[in-house]
């Protein structure tokens, strides 16, 4: 019988405890529900992570894996860092020959987590934009990181649009924590225009902010600062704060979907790139990580997918 590729789930710059204990919670689910398969997460990108990348590897290979599908746990890819994830499986599969790795796709705006982020909508409004009435005087603003990549910047729209579609909001808008326009009280700007042009809200509506991120952390905590600076400034217009997406049980199903496409060696979706094929430096320039150093699984990998199917929000 053929051991399966060990599933390394892949989170990205994060150092609070929180969102280590929330990626273990994940592994452990998966591990759970899947024993066939060996699996074990941690971050890279960011130094004095309490649950290192590198770790995870070499807890994998201590179990006897000697392949391993890398899922990033993204909802977009990450644009230009400071270290790619293939650059942090080359150095930690680096200190065990034999070990050989393919990187997966982000999970995107799957259909599983746009539920998701509407769960995390109605607990912000405990349960108060349950009548259409209600829902259509709420306009989101969907917050992602923010990248030099404007491809990244796009997936975040895209995840916008997909979920005003049929939700009966005001409109969901797109605003970015750093790095990328609309800033996030540029966003809150655009919300209240939209507010005061829905029609029976009397020029007054309601602004719910929603993580489009994983874990809390440094980022939870900037995107929050900026929101009440913003409520501050402006007492006459209610402000809600929604929160991160989480690991619940769709993330995990997510993750295991795209751990079976990346060992079946499937191509992306149409419009979608994998973390792994994000071969830019962070000074813009072209960087090649599918060259000699990159070890793929079984020699299998996707077609390069079209970047110009990422659809506008409203």
């Amino acid at each position: 019988m053929t051991t399966p590729p060990a599933l390394l789930i892949a989170g990205h710059g994060n150092r609070d405890e929180g969102g280590a204990e929330a990626l273990r919670a994940l592994v452990r689910v998966l591990a759970a529900r899947h024993p066939e398969v060996p699996v074990a997460g941690g971050f890279f990108g960011t130094p004095h992570s309490p649950l290192p990348l590198g770790d995870a590897v070499d807890e994998l290979a201590e179990r006897g894996a000697t392949r391993i599908a890398a899922i990033p746990l993204l909802p977009a890819p990450t644009g230009p860092v400071a270290q790619t994830l293939p650059a942090a499986l080359e150095e930690a599969a680096g200190r065990h020959p034999g070990l050989s790795y393919t990187c997966g796709a982000e999970l995107g705006a799957h259909p599983k987590l746009l539920d998701v982020l509407e769960r995390r909508l109605d607990e912000a409004l405990g349960g108060g934009a349950r009548r259409p009435e209600d829902r259509a005087r709420t306009t989101v603003l969907l917050v992602g990181r923010g990248s030099a990549d404007p491809y990244a910047n796009a997936e975040a729209v895209r995840a916008a649009r997909l979920l005003w579609e049929g939700r009966g909001f005001a409109g969901v808008e797109t605003a970015f924590v750093t790095q990328a326009a609309p800033d996030v009280p540029a966003g809150l700007d655009r919300c209240t225009a939209l507010a005061s042009l829905a029609p029976g809200t009397g020029g007054r509506g309601r602004i719910v902010v929603l993580p489009y991120f994983f874990f809390p952390g440094g980022l939870l905590e900037r995107l929050r600062m900026q929101t009440e600076g913003w409520a501050a400034v402006h007492p006459d217009t209610e402000v809600l704060g929604a929160g991160v997406i989480g690991t619940p049980a769709e993330v995990a199903e997510v993750v295991m979907e795209r751990y079976r496409e990346t060992v079946a060696g499937e191509a992306l979706p149409s419009g979608r790139r994998a973390v792994a094929e994000d071969a830019r430096s962070a000074d813009g320039g072209e960087r090649d990580e599918r060259g000699g150093n990159d070890r793929s699984l079984d020699d299998q990998g996707g077609d390069e997918p079209s970047r110009d199917e990422h659809a506008g929000a409203r």
